[in-house]
């Protein structure tokens, strides 16, 4: 039999960037993935031969100094990694749909600032404050910054406070609230459910910065599988670890798969959802507070996408440049309510994407989703759905279609839909537990599941346990890496900066 320092299971990003910071630290790593490739949700998907991005469809952090972009320096992967990034001047466009108001917001935060101001004067102080304090989050956070990730951390007392309440704090004025509450889609929390904190931790590079990726999510996973080859990652799809055996002194010795075989191994790190966690560890080793904990973790948003592709011969100058986001209205409370029967924010991703000599333009829709909304075709897989369900489906796509159409009339007639997926398309596809596309929620009071398990040698990672995104996901790994490497080792790994 052979062993290993550590089972890694789960290949998305998370699970891909602990894989290799293990085998970058002289650790022999299997990394286990149940469906049949790696990358989770930042895989791509081809119809007619053109590009979609399944998750992954744009991210901040990127820019130089930025913590992606540090992030990516550790890992030595600058060179599969090529950001686009968006227009400075109006990277994000906000279009409230019931009066066809347009917000075009730049990036960086002074000069977003200014440009807020220039849009309402008479809130300049509250613009202010609003930016100090998420400022003053991201610097009292350790894990903000690589170079003070290894620092103890205490909550702060925005930890302690909904992100509804601040803003109600700071203005009364409904369209700016909803404004400073807009990147509520990139986490999949109402404002009166999340910190303030994390609401700060997960915006904040979104400001300094927007960028896609050339190749989208497949750029990382290329970069990834060329990591593995040179530190001899061992990658196994297809399956997945059922539970555990020879356990002694609360430490599992060997992991059993799906397929009868078992695996030993020093640690076994997971970076599935918590719920398929708790499913494999052994039930006289969990306590009942313990189950009783992550069996309450409810869902963050999903999201309805649809997956359309232009005329060659449409033409918009500056095509692909921002982001444009439909508001049905200023109440995000409501709009990421899974109960909510009227129309949520809609964001279009236009990309351009070469195939060949040609290019296509590309442009993914996302509506927030959640699984109460699917709920009566739960129990239904794919290629087997009822009629019902494809009729939910296509009256989606025409009625968000429309509403693409009433800001983008030149869209009618020239947009075709190659595809379109639900809270259960991803949730089967990616193998994921409920769909979401952010895991639990990142709820204020709530201790999501984060590094030693109750199995002493098991531990916890993944979007779900620290911050949603490509950025909360890695960091979550880097975190939890430190408890399976040398301290000394570890900080000068961390310090590591190759030539670029």
């Amino acid at each position: 039999m052979i062993r290993y320092d550590d089972i890694v299971i789960g290949s998305g990003i998370s699970g891909m960037t602990m894989s290799l910071i293990l085998a970058m630290n002289g650790h022999k790593v299997l990394l286990i993935e149940k469906g049949p490739y790696i990358g989770g949700s930042m895989a791509r998907f081809s119809k007619r031969g053109i590009p979609f991005d399944t998750g992954f469809h744009f991210t901040g952090g990127l820019h130089k100094g930025g913590i992606l972009d540090d992030i990516l320096s550790v890992l030595d992967m600058h060179d599969g990694i090529e950001p686009v990034f968006m227009s400075d001047d109006d990277a994000n466009s906000f279009v409230f749909e019931n009066d066809g108001k347009r917000y075009d917001m730049p990036y960086g935060i002074e000069k977003l600032k200014l440009r807020m101001k220039a849009y309402f004067p008479e809130e300049a102080c509250g613009i202010d404050s609003y930016f100090d304090k998420v400022q003053n989050v991201c610097k009292g956070t350790p894990s903000m910054s690589l170079g003070t990730l290894l620092n103890k951390f205490d909550p702060l007392q925005e930890d302690y406070i909904t992100c509804e309440e601040v803003l109600t704090g700071i203005t009364a004025n409904p369209v700016l609230k909803a404004l400073f509450s807009t990147f509520a889609m990139c986490y999949g929390v109402k404002p009166n459910e999340i910190s303030f904190a994390n609401h700060s931790r997960i915006s904040y590079g979104l400001y300094e910065s927007v960028a896609r990726v050339k190749n989208g999510g497949a750029a990382f996973i290329d970069a990834f599988e060329a990591k593995f080859r040179q530190y001899d990652v061992e990658v196994r799809c297809g399956c997945h670890v059922t539970g555990m055996t020879e356990i002694r002194e609360n430490m599992a010795g060997r992991f059993i798969l799906n397929t009868g075989e078992e695996i030993s191994a020093t640690n076994c790190i997971f970076t599935i959802h918590p719920k398929e966690v708790l499913k494999v560890m052994p039930e006289q080793q969990v306590s009942k507070a313990f189950r009783a904990r992550v069996s309450a973790f409810e869902p963050s948003a999903g999201c309805f996408s649809i997956f359309g592709v232009l005329d060659p011969g449409f033409d918009e100058p500056g095509y692909g440049s921002k982001l444009v986001t439909l508001l049905p209205g200023t109440d995000f409370n409501q709009m990421l309510d899974p109960f909510n029967e009227g129309d949520s924010a809609l964001i279009l991703v236009k990309t351009l994407e070469q195939v060949g000599e040609k290019k296509h333009k590309v442009i993914v829709a996302i509506e927030p989703s959640f699984p109460e909304q699917v709920e009566a075709w739960k129990d239904s897989q794919v290629g087997r759905r009822p009629e019902a369900y494809k009729e939910y489906k296509e009256k989606k796509v025409e009625h968000l279609l429309n509403r693409i159409y009433k800001y983008f009339p030149g869209y009618r007639g020239k947009l075709s839909v190659s595809d379109a997926a639900s809270v259960l398309t991803f949730r089967d596809y990616l193998h994921n537990n409920d769909g979401s596309s952010y895991g639990v929620k990142q709820k204020i009071g709530q201790f999501n599941l984060r590094g030693r398990l109750p199995v002493k040698n098991c531990y916890a990672a993944g979007q779900s346990s620290i911050l949603p995104g490509v950025i909360g996901a890695m960091m979550s790994s880097l975190i939890v890496a430190q408890s399976l490497v040398k301290e000394d080792d570890y900080a000068k790994f961390l310090n590591r900066r190759p030539r670029r």
